[in-house]
């Protein structure tokens, strides 16, 4: 990948004006080595989307104007349940009164969906249902950008002018996604496909999921899916040219190698439309090791994955 001529170039956006990242910023710094986003998507599948505008410190929810009693709480039962917690805030309206906005997120594959809630007090979390039997379905896709700049400068200076132009109905800043490097980061919900390096003001992204399909120039990947299966599908539908979001589900992984080997393989099978889709997933580290984030005090090694379609066996 070459990085384009203004890559440092943050676009002008409503209320913000046009910027610039300096050149060791770590989404920079990925662009000019080309860094690959695929398999890179969170490991979550449930979500909890706690609207709490105002600043978020580096932990967005024990550090900001969210209750210091209830937080700890909330982050237990999060934990103890394998529901991550994101902050949500309206782009632009960081220091405006919230409508005390919740949502219980199920990214499952069969089981997806978003329900909207508005809480009285921020302990009410603590002890809500979070199934998906309270709150009001969502309408359509809903649109996470991250724009945490306590965690890492580019999410904020790529994410939030970002938020403010995306020409969805149901846009959200956000905590912490994962992936600095790849900002602008958007999470689409519910089936929390994961996407980085978007360019522009992420029309072709909206366009794509109100077509109820996924944009794989950007897409990092589904979340929640192991980052085999997620190199897999990206692999097919490049190749087969399936890209409806619920194509190419995960009907089998079978390691091949022991894990922590520096190669790793797997054979990775998904159902296609017309049988399974098999494919051999390789993943090995990064030749060169880098900083992965712009406050990374040591290089790291990413991975790298090459799939290939096989024969059904």
């Amino acid at each position: 990948m070459t990085a384009p001529a203004d890559f440092c170039r943050v676009p002008a956006a409503p209320g913000l004006p046009e910027g610039r990242l300096t050149e060791d910023r770590c989404s920079v710094q990925a662009l000019v080595r080309g860094d690959p986003g695929v398999a890179t998507a969170s490991p979550a599948q449930r979500w909890l989307l706690v609207e709490q505008p105002g600043p978020w410190g580096t932990d967005a929810l024990t550090q900001s104007r969210f209750d210091p009693a209830v937080a700890p709480r909330l982050a237990h039962r999060a934990r103890a349940e394998g529901v991550r917690v994101l902050m949500i805030r309206r782009p632009g309206d960081r220091l405006a009164d919230s409508q005390r906005r919740w949502a219980y997120v199920d990214g499952r594959p069969g089981a997806e969906g978003v329900w909207w809630s508005v809480r009285d007090r921020d302990g009410d979390l603590v002890d809500a249902p979070w199934d998906g039997s309270v709150g009001d379905p969502a309408g359509g896709p809903v649109y996470l950008v991250c724009a945490h700049g306590a965690h890492d400068a580019c999410c904020a200076l790529r994410g939030r002018p970002l938020a403010r132009t995306l020409p969805a109905d149901d846009v959200w800043e956000c905590s912490h996604l994962g992936g600095c490097r790849f900002a602008g980061n958007v999470l689409v919900l519910p089936h929390g496909f994961a996407y980085g390096q978007l360019p522009g003001d992420g029309a072709e992204l909206v366009a794509a999921h109100t077509a109820g399909r996924v944009a794989l120039p950007w897409l990092r990947g589904r979340s929640g899916l192991p980052a085999p299966v997620q190199a897999a599908q990206h692999t097919a539908r490049t190749e087969l040219a399936l890209l409806g979001v619920d194509d190419l589900h995960p009907r089998d992984v079978r390691r091949l190698t022991p894990a922590g080997v520096d190669v790793e393989r797997w054979v990775v099978t998904l159902a296609g439309p017309d049988g399974d889709v098999v494919t051999e997933v390789e993943s090995r580290p990064s030749a060169g090791a880098a900083p992965l984030t712009c406050r990374a005090t040591h290089p790291a090694h990413s991975r790298t994955w090459r799939v290939r379609l096989l024969p059904g066996l």
